[in-house]
């Protein structure tokens, strides 16, 4: 479970989070929707310990991010909106092999999983590909896979469909499925539900730093002009 509990986060004098309180249970599936600047992206990079709060707590499975944000780390996968932020190797293979190594996995093991999640994202073709010479949709994909390859607890997606076309978008949404049916949370951050809204649990609406709403999607639906929220 990720647990935020009185969450305030401060830019300045700008309260970017504002007493947010918000628990994830194992295997859901939450998007946490709304327009930009309402304190979505800043909300989940607590929860791996990017950021640290001016109050209140973070927990992921019942330890303290702040205490312990290696375990934080290691559970929570994170994709982020600008791919280019995560990038730690040259070619496409060796970044997304880059988080199983320092985890001390087997060669076989390392090898699978870096197989399996640039096939999620149909990037199997392009493990060679230098990173700096792929597109941004491309690049956008190699990051996906670096944080399946982790095979997290929780996922955490922040706009992950950003510069995807409908193919790629796709096969990432039915990697999504899968990883929901086996048990992994997933959290997408976006500021639109298109088919999203099917495969959510919940959905949370931020708005100036607060929760507007925490619905199941069928009520979501009828709140989403209240967040500002583009419809589906």
């Amino acid at each position: 479970m990720i647990a935020a509990e009185d969450l305030t986060h401060r830019y300045g004098e700008t309260a970017a989070l504002d007493g947010v309180s918000l628990a994830i249970d194992d295997g859901e599936f939450v998007v946490i929707a709304g327009a930009n600047g309402s304190g979505k992206t800043t909300l989940v990079r607590h929860f791996n310990g990017l950021l640290s709060p001016d109050e209140g707590e973070v927990r992921v499975d019942g330890e303290s991010v702040e205490d312990n944000p290696v375990l934080a780390r290691t559970t929570v996968g994170m994709v982020f909106q600008n791919p280019r932020d995560c990038f730690v190797a040259a070619t496409v293979g060796e970044d997304v092999a880059f988080g199983p190594e320092n985890l001390g996995l087997p060669r076989e093991e390392i090898e699978s999983r870096v197989a399996t999640a640039l096939e999620a994202v149909d990037m199997a073709d392009q493990r060679a590909a230098r990173i700096d010479q792929l597109s941004g949709g491309e690049q956008a994909r190699v990051a996906i896979a670096g944080a399946l390859a982790m095979d997290p607890d929780h996922l955490v997606l922040d706009e992950p469909f950003t510069g995807l076309d409908w193919p790629a978008q796709k096969a990432v949404l039915e990697r999504l499925d899968e990883l929901a049916a086996a048990g992994t949370s997933i959290v997408v951050v976006t500021h639109g539900l298109r088919d999203l809204l099917e495969r959510a649990d919940r959905v949370v609406a931020l708005s100036a730093g607060r929760i507007a709403f925490d619905e199941p999607p069928e009520q979501a639906r009828d709140r989403l002009a209240d967040a500002d929220i583009r419809p589906c």
